[in-house]
């Protein structure tokens, strides 16, 4: 079937499966949960909302175009006969407007939120990440009682841990809405390759340079260790939520974590210790000129995010990774020397750019 804009019928739950409803259902992580959710017998059907319909076309699947942001459609009529709601819409630009990401990460998850309880659907499994969690150690993992009050300086941490105060008061209120919080490490896959470069690199770095013997050497910054996870394995954690009775906050995380001698073993590299003062002072440059788009403050949340300990989800979802760490990052190097990406607008390929 076609994509479209037209909002599919309820389909029956119980024994018939369940209906998932998707919001961000285009990116990186939403393509491979609409996949792993169309591969499941338990579920009957899946309503993938984003902004921009896409041409991909997954078994069980129909799109539905609409704007989280405040103003936007009522939410409340889409989600209506859902069994479940998962909420993966984010948007990571533009970092020097952060009213603009507040509008949708922020406000818009809260519509979502609201909508809902106002559909009265049963489930809610909502996107947060490690970067809600506040600084702690890389010499041990923690669990999911770890605080998550964020980096406050830079923006995408701030309202991960924002949204995770907005989940406590919800759950207090909402007591009949099943809440999933889950929380992943940084999560890749080689069709997302050419959209996270975009989002963090920019044009100053060519996705054919990050090659073994290309790069000669790997900054050994303090607190460069930080977990990966292939976006697929997230995805099977996404469907276990959505179909087992669970609740609370899940760590998401493969081994090893990954620091500068991991990145030097994989790049053919040397290490090459270097103080994080200047490396963050060079970046914030470029990010005021616009020469990047990601800012400092970012780098100052990797490195003070803790490692996980992602124990719970593998007891009571039953989870286990299919991919390493290693495996999962060197997969994104390969997509992105190959500007690989997917039929989606987020996931849009890179074009050969001159050498």
């Amino acid at each position: 079937m076609s994509p479209s804009s037209t909002l599919p019928p309820p389909s029956a739950s119980g024994a018939h499966g369940i209906r998932v409803v998707v919001a961000g259902a285009t990116g990186n992580v939403g393509t491979s949960v609409v996949q792993a959710l169309a591969e499941d017998p338990r579920v009957a059907s899946v309503l993938g909302l984003a902004r921009r319909l896409p041409t991909w076309q997954p078994p069980k699947t129909r799109w539905h175009a609409v704007d989280i942001e405040p103003g936007g459609a009522p939410l409340a009529p889409i989600f209506a006969g859902a069994d479940v709601v998962i909420q993966l819409a984010w948007k990571f630009q533009p970092t020097h407007r952060p009213v603009e990401t507040w509008r949708t990460n922020v406000l818009g998850s809260i519509r979502i939120f609201d909508a809902v309880a106002e559909a009265g659907v049963p489930a809610l499994v909502h996107a947060s990440s490690v970067g809600a969690y506040s600084p702690g150690p890389k010499d041990r993992p923690v669990d999911e009682s770890w605080p998550t009050h964020g980096w406050p300086q830079a923006a995408y941490t701030r309202e991960k841990a924002y949204l995770e105060r907005v989940l406590d008061a919800y759950e207090r209120i909402h007591r009949e809405v099943r809440v999933v919080r889950m929380r992943p490490g940084f999560l890749f896959k080689r069709e997302a390759a050419s959209e996270q470069r975009r989002i963090f690199a920019g044009r100053l770095l060519p996705g054919r340079i990050v090659r073994p013997a290309l790069i000669p050497v790997v900054p050994d910054l303090p607190g460069l260790r930080f977990q990966v996870l292939h976006t697929d394995d997230a995805a099977a954690a996404y469907r276990a939520a959505a179909v087992l009775p669970v609740s609370g906050a899940f760590n998401l995380a493969a081994d090893p974590p990954i620091d500068a001698a991991v990145l030097a073993r994989i790049l053919g590299a040397r290490r090459v210790p270097v103080p994080a003062g200047p490396v963050r002072a060079a970046l914030a440059a470029a990010w005021r000129l616009r020469l990047v788009p990601a800012s400092a403050d970012l780098l100052d949340a990797v490195l003070r995010v803790p490692l996980m300990d992602a124990s719970r989800a593998r007891r009571e979802l039953l989870w286990t990774p299919a991919h390493t760490s290693v495996e999962a990052f060197e997969e994104f190097l390969t997509g992105l020397r190959r500007g690989e990406g997917k039929a989606t607008a987020p996931l849009a390929a890179d074009r050969p750019a001159p050498a």
